[in-house]
């Protein structure tokens, strides 16, 4: 059994079988799946190498979730904006962006499912239609787009002098690239922000 605060470790073998050394038991993605629902922390290692493939099996639980009907979350363009960056200069910022976008996301989810417990007979629409819920959804969209704004000005180009005009149409190529990724972001929090107000009518 693991220490207290340790994660399990999951092994996983050769004929991709998972097996959980802390409950001596052989488990499913689905499993797994559960388990981060729970907040249950887990490592998964391969049974021969004992390399760590934690990031792998996360993404192939995810893949498996959003190909079940009815579950993706992940829309078309947000898959686009985010295969675009990798490779890019803006990738390194990107998984921090990810992270704390969505531990800010998990606090408000929090706070939404305390107010319906409160509001006995509140169904999640109705709390949707309710103006203090959208106003919340839309004061995290407005500090997310914020702190990426921020993000990207540590990599912004200091303004090009008269005796560096050499570098001038790359540094202003740069720049409108990253104004480019910019507004293509800010156009798929607007489409999130139009789908949770359509909830909401």
């Amino acid at each position: 059994m693991p220490a207290k605060d340790e994660p399990v470790v999951i092994k996983k073998y050769a004929n991709r079988r998972l097996y959980n050394t802390g409950t001596s038991t052989y488990v499913t993605l689905e499993d797994l799946a559960e388990m981060v629902k729970r907040g249950e922390e887990f490592a998964v290692q391969d049974a021969k190498t004992g390399e760590d493939i934690t990031h792998p099996v996360l993404t192939q639980i995810i893949f498996e979730l959003e190909n079940k009907d009815g579950q993706n979350m992940l829309p078309v363009s947000f898959l686009r904006q985010l295969i675009s960056f990798y490779g890019d200069q803006m990738q390194m910022i990107v998984p921090s962006f990810l992270e704390q976008s969505m531990a800010a996301f998990a606090k408000e989810q929090e706070r939404f499912r305390e107010q319906m417990k409160s509001t006995l007979g509140q169904s999640p629409m109705d709390m949707m239609k309710m103006p203090s819920t959208m106003k919340a959804f839309e004061e995290q969209t407005r500090r997310n787009v914020e702190m990426f704004q921020n993000a990207m000005r540590m990599f912004t180009p200091f303004p090009v002098t008269s005796g560096a005009a050499s570098g001038g149409s790359e540094a202003k190529k740069e720049k409108s690239d990253k104004d480019k990724d910019l507004k293509e972001l800010k156009e798929q929090i607007a489409a999130m922000q139009k789908k949770l107000d359509q909830i909401g009518d």
